[in-house]
């Protein structure tokens, strides 16, 4: 009987102990909250213990795996590799054991996106493909269940302790700097991405955004088929050919959708090439683009005072993000900051479209030493960050809520961040509107 120990009681770690259960395992899982466990200690399926790590939780075991609450420097990781134990990802064992055939994505952004997106292009196109990983039920809940394929999007985190994984078709969006506290270090965090194509063979597919240096970067030495598409130019497989977007097979005016800026284009460009390399239609295809807007946070504009615009972006959570974001936009008064990754922030006072920057959050004096003199203003609160950049922004200038940091010194997720900005927006514009 194999020995597992899962680290986590998290969605993915209950996932992996319910599959571990299921194969006739002694399952026992770790997690250092006693209010995560409790429910789970001494069931019939799974043992579970709880409090400080202690080295020894690994000397009875065949297998660890981990969840992403864990960075690979941990020393429940580092305990595990050091002696010579496997560790999987939730995703690794879940591959082991699904049925189904797979399209992997991953990126440094755009992830859900893209994802959402290939999802409602088979849908339309008459497949029941769920959605699943880093985004709804993790990987594990298809196990045992009847799909032909699934998409999946996947994280660093989650590819870092894959060995097998090997999707039919595999996505690259972008990959640019972020996570470098879990993952230490930039070489490290590419490498993960990379991982999504380590087990691939010749007769799978690796489609990339042929104009980001670092997808590019992440796709060499695949053993599949590489594709690359661009919003800046035209290929074969998909582009932008005058003031129109080429996009599996299809073609359409690009004044026409919802998205005109380059890194939405490259994400309806790439989830058309993997819907269509899985039988999408054209009219699947082009009412999934058509349709498409953003996301809740991601890039809404939530009001207007005085002509002044804002505009929630709280999912820009690493610098790349909040710089495309920035780049969207002809003048900004920008309200960034929070808890920082380990990540450079500068880019984001020194933006061409910035007017301003108001800084928030445990980075906050951190933007305001990257800045040029007088470039950055510190609040001490949301609320007062949104006074601070409507006093600083003038008509016709947008005041843009990407922080390039994660929430979680101020809140709980960067959803209440956004959610947060749109009250305090809204009530501002409330209280103008009575003066």
């Amino acid at each position: 009987m194999k020995r597992c120990l899962v680290l986590g009681a998290g969605v993915s770690g209950r996932a992996a102990a319910r599959i571990g259960a299921r194969l006739g395992w002694k399952v026992r899982v770790y997690d250092a909250r006693p209010e995560a466990v409790t429910s789970h200690n001494g069931t019939p399926q799974w043992s579970a213990v709880t409090g400080q790590w202690r080295k020894e939780f690994v000397k009875d075991c065949d297998l660890v795996v981990t969840s992403p609450g864990f960075p690979e420097g941990s020393r429940p990781i580092q305990d595990a590799l050091g002696a010579g134990m496997p560790v999987w990802s939730e995703v690794e064992l879940a591959g082991r054991e699904l049925g189904a055939e797979m399209i992997a994505i991953t990126g440094t952004n755009g992830k859900t996106t893209v994802a959402l997106l290939v999802g409602r292009m088979l849908a339309l196109s008459g497949m029941n493909v769920p959605v699943v990983g880093n985004i709804g039920d993790p990987l594990s809940d298809l196990v045992g269940k009847d799909y032909d394929l699934a998409v999946v999007e996947l994280s660093s985190f989650q590819l870092r302790f894959t060995e097998t994984l090997s999707p039919r078709t595999a996505v690259i969006i972008n990959v640019a700097s972020d996570h470098l506290d879990w993952h230490g270090t930039q070489e490290r965090y590419l490498a993960a991405k990379a991982r999504i194509h380590l087990s691939q063979t010749e007769v799978d597919t690796l489609i990339c955004n042929g104009a980001d240096p670092g997808a590019r970067r992440a796709a060499r030495g695949a053993p599949s088929r590489l594709v690359q598409v661009s919003a800046l130019s035209s290929t074969s497989e998909g582009g932008v050919d005058g003031g129109d977007l080429l996009a599996g097979g299809v073609r359409i005016p690009i004044d026409e959708l919802a998205v005109t800026d380059s890194s939405y284009l490259s994400d309806l460009l790439i989830a058309a090439a993997a819907a269509r390399r899985w039988g999408a239609g054209g009219a699947a295809i082009e009412e999934a683009i058509r349709s498409f807007s953003p996301g809740p946070h991601r890039r809404r504009v939530v009001g207007e005072i005085r002509g002044v615009r804002f505009v929630d972006d709280s999912k820009a959570t690493n610098p790349h993000a909040a710089l495309a974001s920035i780049n969207s936009f002809s003048s900004v008064v920008l309200i960034a900051g929070g808890l920082n990754k380990g990540l450079d922030l500068s880019p984001l006072t020194t933006a061409a479209a910035v007017k301003a920057v108001v800084a928030i959050g445990t980075a906050s004096q951190q933007l305001v030493e990257s800045g040029p003199p007088g470039r950055v203003t510190p609040a001490p609160t949301l609320s007062e960050a949104v006074e601070t950049a409507l006093g600083l922004a003038g008509p016709q200038d947008v005041v843009l809520l990407a922080p390039g940091c994660a929430s979680f010194d101020q809140f709980d997720s960067y959803q209440a961040r956004g959610e947060q900005f749109g009250r305090i927006v809204s009530d501002l514009s409330r209280s103008r509107e009575r003066t």
